[in-house]
């Protein structure tokens, strides 16, 4: 019996073990703004959005999929490839659209968190505001890379107060579960303009940048060269394809419960109108109870600590690469000024967007036009150079994660196209 017991608790460990990486950066996804989003679709349509987070599971794994294998099998992240062996402006452009897609993001993510500790505890949301911007800071310089990841992915925990708002609250399962698995493809200019938000909700290109520098950083923690340089490189491969469909589909598991939870709740009281992820907190208050009030405010903190650093990471992963500036997480602040000074940056003028009157939500709403903008080509490059021989070597992706990045690529540049006609 106990050498039964000993297997399972061993293949356990090694799936926990997996996760790192594509863990943190799909939990990331479900970032205050995310919540937003999700709680707007639920709010606005009830469960007939549901079906959009089941069909950009594959192409979101997908995308990140490709996008870690660039940063373990050459060593290098999405901005140092693309310096290396792509025009220099194509980089800068993206890098320059990446950073004011992400300082706007961050804003909004801060603000949301402080509104989310206000309503929880009363107080003064600018302060907390504040508070939070020092503690995310903090943390990325004055933490180790080890104890750093090991505590964000405990942050991915969070998001399971969502899972709890779902149980507090009545769902009609059977009319849930067919809008779930039965697409409702409704054309009008609301469904196609959410359709567009969820899309550059799930698939944004701060991810991207964020997996490819973490699975660099993994390989400095544990010693081991880039993936082309060994052998036989199966077992890694695996554990990134592991860890990162698990990634994505934990980081939509959790929108699709976010909306049905809005959707049995705000959507059946009428209540349709939610711009920010602290408007749905509250909302919930009178209609599901104090209990379920606190999960989803509390969901919304925990899930802003995770987000905040990887937006304001990503940030820096992408300026010290294209600048060939020392960067890393592991890398101590003397060596690693400019890493480190950018991070503080993107969070001090993220947190400053909110003591300037920009209204918050049209911040986000140009941040979703510029991931719009960056997404579908910083896709294509990247689908280019994960098929390029003389940057892969032999472990160039093969033909399905071609033919699925590319689908997912065409995907988003449909996705922004829509949006800018609607």
């Amino acid at each position: 019996m106990s050498d039964e017991r000993e297997p399972r608790q061993s293949r356990r460990t090694s799936l926990l073990a997996s996760l790192g990486p594509g863990l943190i950066t799909g939990a990331a996804d479900d970032d205050p703004s995310g919540i937003a989003t999700y709680s707007q679709a639920g709010a606005q349509f009830g469960t007939s959005m549901a079906w959009v987070m089941l069909f950009s599971w594959p192409l979101m794994a997908v995308t990140q999929v490709i996008a870690a294998r660039i940063g373990a099998v050459t060593g290098k992240g999405i901005a140092r490839n693309l310096s290396l062996h792509y025009s220099p402006w194509v980089l800068r452009f993206a890098v320059l659209i990446l950073m004011i897609a992400n300082i706007a993001n961050l804003g909004a993510d801060l603000g949301a968190m402080a509104e989310a500790l206000q309503l929880l505890i009363g107080g003064p949301a600018p302060l907390y505001t504040v508070a939070f911007a020092m503690v995310c800071i903090s943390a990325e310089i004055w933490i180790s890379y080890r104890r750093y990841a090991s505590i964000m992915k405990w942050l991915t925990m969070s998001l399971f107060a969502y899972v709890g708002v779902v149980l507090a609250v009545q769902v009609p399962w059977i009319a849930t579960l067919r809008d779930i698995f039965v697409p409702n493809l409704l054309l009008d200019s609301d469904h196609a303009e959410l359709l567009v938000a969820i899309l550059g909700t799930t698939i944004s290109p701060y991810l991207f940048f964020w997996q490819a520098a973490q699975e660099v950083e993994e390989q400095t923690e544990r010693h081991l060269p880039p993936l082309q340089q060994l052998a036989n490189a199966g077992s890694e491969l695996h554990r990134i394809n592991i860890d990162t469909w698990v990634g994505m589909g934990y980081s939509n598991l959790i929108a699709l419960f976010i909306i049905i939870a809005t959707a049995a709740t705000l959507h059946a009281s009428g209540q349709t109108n939610i711009q920010t992820a602290g408007q749905a907190a509250e909302a919930l208050r009178p209609i599901a109870g104090p209990f379920t009030f606190v999960l989803f405010a509390s969901g919304i903190i925990g899930t802003g600590l995770l987000a905040v650093p990887v937006l304001a990471g990503s940030c820096a992963y992408a300026l010290a690469e294209t600048a060939g500036w020392n960067e890393g997480l592991g890398e101590k602040l003397g060596r690693a000024r400019g890493f480190y000074g950018t991070i503080a940056a993107a969070t001090l003028i993220g947190l400053a967007l909110n003591f300037t009157g920009i209204d918050p939500i049209k911040a986000l709403y140009w941040s979703a036009v510029l991931n719009g903008v960056l997404a579908a080509p910083l896709m294509a490059l990247m689908l280019i150079v994960a098929t390029n021989r003389a940057i892969m070597g032999k472990l160039v992706i093969g033909r399905w994660l071609v033919l699925v990045g590319w689908l997912a690529t065409a995907a988003m540049a449909l996705a922004t196209t829509a949006f800018f006609v609607m």
